[in-house]
């Protein structure tokens, strides 16, 4: 059965390319989107580069020599066609009565099914949108809805967390204790998919307290021990299982790619900057500690603020200045800002002004990376120089991008795709250790 797709303007959005998703099917887009779209392309974000990018798109489709009112027709077999007519707004003003873009293109999608079912036709009309209240109304108006499914890199069930937890005979912890290294080409490890860096938890299949911690070594094919053991880094130690182990991937100079991901308080940021000073104020092996975060809102926009660069960046930024004074035990504002200026291999900065650059012989923790987008991940991460180290960090349940989710941001989108190789290695933060009530609220809120 033949299906007739029709897109809002937050597919395209996020995926231009999503024109081509739809097999040999109809495509169609409600000229209330153009519109949307041309709203939106003199934005200079992501969303802006996306619209403009959508537009060529359309304009190279109708270079071809077909009218897009008419349909052309796809490579994929497919064909696409910009809908002018079924804009009439009487069954829809019924019982949604403002005339917003999101009622128009219902009015489309709705207009087109009772035609359809008009002159008895077997085709499926099905209104595809990433926004969640468009797809209810759909559903109340008795219109097929669905999600775009293509943008989504992985299901949250599926989400790499970088390690795992084995039950084995405490004969062979004792093992891997004495010689430093396991062999895991045999049970009960051969039932894991193995990614380089990754790492087991060992636990004694009789219950007792015996554990152990190792990392996988894909280069020998084996379980080996951690090198960090108990140490501190610039006073900040690791408090449970899964920070010992961002800490070793933190101050591993072989890997130039670490993600860590977690819910809020769980010291993912705190591990990185404690890291990266260590790395270059103590051992001098970067010459720069460079720490930026994306500028996105939580909530209301605090518009235009008054003052010079650094005056309008403090509010976005105050997070990062908030670990900093942890580990340096500072309790006056002022006393922190003094530290950051006669640190000369300390820059805090925003994302925004590091796009672009080439940067060589630095470690870069990007703060908040789950509120890139896939083609900014992108951006940032081709931009590393030689002898650099990239760490990103973020929450892939709390996203403030309008655009983005838990399953379709640059975060989740570069774990996915670096895991499979030894440039690139991630570990998911599980326990809070801001405070108690942190702990709770992330778990029950």
């Amino acid at each position: 059965m033949k299906k007739v797709f029709v897109l809002d303007t937050s597919v395209l959005l996020e995926d231009p390319s999503s024109l081509f998703s739809f097999d040999d099917n109809e495509v169609i887009i409600p000229v209330v989107v153009l519109e949307e779209i041309d709203h939106k392309k003199r934005l200079g974000d992501d969303i802006g580069r996306n619209a403009r990018h959508v537009s060529r798109i359309l304009d190279n489709l109708r270079e071809k020599g077909s009218h897009l009112q008419k349909g052309i027709t796809l490579e994929n077999g497919g064909t696409l066609r910009v809908e002018l007519n079924h804009k009439h707004f009487d069954e829809v003003g019924e019982y949604f009565n403002e005339r917003s873009n999101d009622n128009r293109i219902l009015a489309v999608a709705l207009n087109l099914l009772k035609e359809e079912e008009n002159i008895k036709s077997d085709k499926q009309i099905i209104l595809v949108s990433r926004d969640v209240l468009v797809r209810v109304k759909a559903n109340a108006l008795g219109i097929d809805s669905q999600d775009y499914l293509s943008g989504r890199i992985i299901s949250n069930q599926d989400m790499y967390y970088g390690f795992e937890s084995v039950k084995i005979s405490p004969s062979l912890i004792d093992k891997f204790y004495a010689e430093g290294f396991l062999d895991i080409s045999s049970k009960p490890f051969n039932k894991y998919l193995t990614n380089p860096h990754q790492f087991f938890i060992l636990k004694d299949i009789f219950g007792s307290s015996k554990s152990a911690i190792g990392k996988y070594n894909s280069n020998s094919d084996r379980l080996e021990q951690l090198h960090l053991g108990e140490q501190d880094v610039w006073g900040i130690r690791a408090r449970n299982a899964q920070q010992k182990m961002a800490l070793e991937l933190l101050l591993d100079d072989s890997i130039p790619l670490v993600t860590i991901t977690g819910r809020a308080g769980t010291g993912k940021t705190l591990l990185a900057l404690a890291s990266g000073l260590y790395k270059t104020e103590e051992l001098n092996r970067y010459k720069k500690l460079l720490v930026a975060r994306p500028i996105v809102p939580m909530g209301k926009d605090l518009g235009f603020l008054p003052g010079d660069k650094d005056e309008k960046l403090r509010p976005w930024i105050q997070p990062i200045y908030d670990n900093l004074e942890y580990i340096f035990g500072t309790r006056r504002n002022r006393d922190i800002e003094d530290i950051v200026v006669g640190m000369k291999k300390l820059e805090v900065e925003a994302l925004t002004f590091i796009r672009g650059r080439t940067i060589p012989n630095q470690f870069i923790i990007i703060d908040e990376a789950q509120n890139l987008t896939k083609h900014e991940v992108k951006t940032i991460v081709s931009r590393v120089g030689e002898n650099s180290k990239i760490v990103l960090v973020g929450d892939p349940e709390q996203i403030d991008h309008p655009y983005l989710d838990s399953s379709s941001n640059g975060l989740v989108y570069i774990v996915e795709k670096f895991k499979e190789y030894n440039e690139g290695a991630h570990i998911n933060l599980i326990k809070g250790e801001r405070s108690t009530l942190a702990q709770l609220a992330a778990d029950i809120l």
